[in-house]
């Protein structure tokens, strides 16, 4: 399994991008259980790049999690807690659910209003009668104050082909029905054929929830006490571990029976070195449990002290996280992938160069980094526009180059003043 050299605008680090379609093989296996993914390499190299990949490749409705080491620390939750909503965020679930719903093309709408008990020259919906119409059958329907709510809200019209929940009322507009409605490329609904059969029907729904999304729908049932009761806000910030171990043997039972199916996605943790020796010991125990996504994490750092110790290892992790994590490197970029990145993003910005300029720039991501050469391409480009030309020339790129510093130059000026700035 070769990767090309360009492609969905990734750009070389082949060895990298086939190694994280091995992994991406591995996951569909499942064959990652107890393992994670690192990457690490220098900044600037791609690395959230080829995460975001990894979870395209995975397939449709995957989630895709991101974070960053430093945000798990909060004076309001504790980081374990903040890193286990994480993962539940990453791990989706299918839901096939089998619905009685009334389907069909609003022929008749009358909508009774009555006046507000808390303001009488006010008027508010009171119940609603809609006539549903589809090729074979013709029904009307009497609901009452919610779904009245709901009609006016959504605006609700004749000629309207929409869907009501016969259990909670809740309705879904799908379009207009092509024998009303026009077609318009943009602003309108969708043209909808009229429905078919009875109006009254079975339809499975399909939609994909999150744990984290049937944590809080749990939490929301099981009520937040008193002060919920009161002002309609939660007493907890962090969700009980009993929430949770309900959520999974609920979602446990669903897939016994079919109706659901289990999606772990991926958890992107950034600058994870950034994390200290507690969360780290956290997430290893993670790995090993039963509902975990797959876990990708991405460093920039050589050998470097762990975080909350006094001991240096290898990326700033513990020797028992990394004997759990395959290894994947990135590499600076080659001054021919530097300018093709470079093309990308001028197309994506809207900026063209000429020869001249695009060689600079390239010179510059290759002695500087590819980020700096990205930034100076953007100010170069708004230089361009303010003079009114279309094009950036190099004289642009060497003007922006002297007026903003790079990293090197940052630290020379640095340590040319070093005895006058404070620190």
């Amino acid at each position: 399994m070769k990767a090309l050299r360009v492609a969905d605008g990734m750009v070389g680090q082949i060895r990298a991008r086939e190694a994280a379609g091995l992994i991406v093989n591995m996951a569909k296996e499942g064959k990652l259980a107890g393992k994670a993914v690192l990457l690490a390499g220098p900044p600037g190299t791609g690395k959230t790049a080829i995460a975001v990949a990894m979870a395209r490749e995975l397939g449709r409705d995957v989630p895709f999690i991101a974070i960053t080491g430093s945000e798990i620390y909060s004076a309001e939750r504790k980081k374990t807690d903040v890193l286990m909503d994480a993962m539940r965020q990453a791990i989706g679930v299918r839901i096939r659910e089998m619905r009685d719903i009334y389907e069909g093309e609003v022929t008749d709408i009358h909508v009774r209003w009555t006046s507000n008990p808390y303001n009488p020259y006010q008027k508010v919906p009171e119940s609603v009668r809609i006539t549903l119409e589809t090729k074979d059958e013709k029904k009307t329907i009497e609901a009452g104050q919610s779904v009245a709510y709901t009609v006016v809200q959504n605006g609700i019209r004749e000629g309207d082909v929409i869907q009501i929940d016969a259990d909670t009322g809740r309705i879904s507009r799908v379009g207009v029905s092509e024998k009303v409605g026009k077609r318009y490329d943009v602003g309108e609904a969708e043209v909808v054929p009229r429905p078919s059969g009875p109006v009254l029907k079975k339809k499975e729904f399909v939609y994909t929830l999150t744990l984290a999304d049937l944590d809080e729908i749990f939490m929301k049932r099981r009520g937040g006490g008193f002060f919920s009761l009161l002002f309609g806000g939660a007493t907890e910030k962090e969700i009980d571990p009993e929430v949770r171990a309900a959520v999974d043997q609920q979602v446990k039972e669903w897939v016994e029976q079919r109706r659901a199916e289990i999606i772990p996605g991926v958890l992107f943790i950034d600058n994870v070195h950034m994390m200290d020796i507690e969360a780290l010991s956290f997430l290893t125990r993670a790995m090993e449990g039963e509902l975990v996504p797959i876990i990708v994490m991405a460093t920039n750092r050589g050998i470097t002290t762990i975080r909350g110790t006094n001991e240096k290892a290898p990326f700033g992790l513990p020797l028992d996280l990394l004997d759990r994590t395959v290894i994947i490197t990135t590499e600076k970029y080659k001054p021919d992938e530097i300018e093709e990145i470079l093309r990308i993003r001028m197309k994506e910005e809207d900026i063209k160069a000429d020869d001249e300029a695009l060689a600079l720039l390239k010179e510059i991501g290759g002695a500087t980094s590819l980020r700096h050469a990205v930034q100076i391409l953007s100010i170069a480009g708004v230089r361009a526009r303010a003079e009114g030309r279309d094009k950036i020339s190099a004289k642009d790129v060497e003007e922006v180059k002297s007026l903003f510093r790079n990293i090197s130059d940052a630290v020379e000026y640095l340590k040319k003043y070093e005895s006058e700035l404070l620190k």
